[in-house]
């Protein structure tokens, strides 16, 4: 499960954040914090679950590849302190607890969810058949990014909704590039062994261009963002806190991460998360709470009276 290597949870959670965050504005009223912070909660316990039973689908693929490697030979299943059995059954305990989470959401979100479990079961093939796993991984962990508009009850399929389904993709897309890029660097703390066991990876192929990819990703990134913002119709601090905050912690962890030592690597994948995701999401909560506050001042409607009467 990791338990004891928590960045998995934490990039698996902070898309799903960021788009609770995003839809928070366009609900009417303007969803209040209590909502957002349990949706958030629901999110967190849900990565956490997720995330973990991919681990276990993704060991349960590799474990005739990771006792190749020297960073997972160690693992549960490819030591041989667990057999495939028994971990098989083990996630599938995993995925009924994430179902069970799953379905305190709003009913509607169970159709978003269940697909993304495609992606998780299929991911661990991607390093067999391609040099860009990390993209299908993108399309794993950056699903969150969608689910928080209907979280809170925001209808992305509404005939009107056509600018929110715009700003639920661009933030889809901006959250892929973000797992590819830190993936990347991820990956360049196993090129050694993964040339030598067969494993592809983006690390492998754009190893000597790897500063030049990551910072055509960041611009990606940042410019999908900033979309996604200008469809919702967010404030200055969005446009300041959250695409500034990432084009600064982007730029200068590009610019610092020794992609030749391991532990460099480890270290700005493990904080990159928190230093970037903090970052986008201090910009989002700002905007956000601007819009309640200025949205609570407002006086109430008829059809408001009417409701509350």
């Amino acid at each position: 499960m990791r338990l004891d290597k928590p960045a998995g949870t934490i990039y698996l959670f902070f898309p799903c954040l960021f788009s609770t965050l995003l839809a928070a504005p366009l609900t009417t009223p303007v969803a209040s914090p209590l909502s957002v912070l349990g949706t958030s909660a629901l999110f967190f316990s849900g990565a956490l679950i997720m995330r973990s039973a991919g681990c276990s689908i993704n060991d349960l693929w590799d474990r005739n590849l990771d006792p190749k490697v020297t960073r997972t030979r160690l693992r549960p299943i490819a030591r041989g302190a667990l057999t495939p059995f028994r971990a098989f059954a083990f996630t599938g305990v995993q995925l009924l607890a994430g179902l069970v989470i799953l379905l305190q959401f709003p009913f509607v979100c169970l159709f978003y969810g269940i697909p993304s479990l495609l992606f998780v079961a299929t991911y661990p093939l991607a390093k067999r058949v391609t040099y860009y796993p990390q993209f299908v991984l993108g399309l794993t962990f950056s699903w969150g990014a969608m689910m928080g508009f209907p979280a809170l009850g925001v209808d992305l399929l509404a005939a009107d909704a056509g600018a929110i389904r715009a700003a639920a993709a661009l933030l889809y897309a901006s959250n892929v590039a973000w797992t590819v890029l830190y993936d990347m660097i991820y990956a360049h703390m196993d090129i050694r062994d993964d040339a030598k066991a067969g494993i592809k990876s983006i690390a492998l192929k754009h190893d000597a261009d790897t500063k030049k990819v990551l910072t055509g990703l960041a611009v990606f990134q940042i410019g999908l963002l900033a979309g996604a913002g200008i469809a919702t119709g967010a404030g200055p601090a969005f446009f300041i806190g959250s695409c500034g905050g990432a084009a600064v912690t982007l730029g200068y962890m590009i610019k610092k991460v020794n992609l030749k030592n391991v532990k460099d690597c480890w270290w700005w994948f493990v904080n990159g998360c928190w230093i970037t995701g903090g970052a986008i999401s201090f910009g989002l909560g700002a905007d956000y709470l601007i819009q309640y506050m200025a949205d609570d001042r407002q006086p109430p409607t008829d059809e408001m009276v009417q409701e509350g009467s």
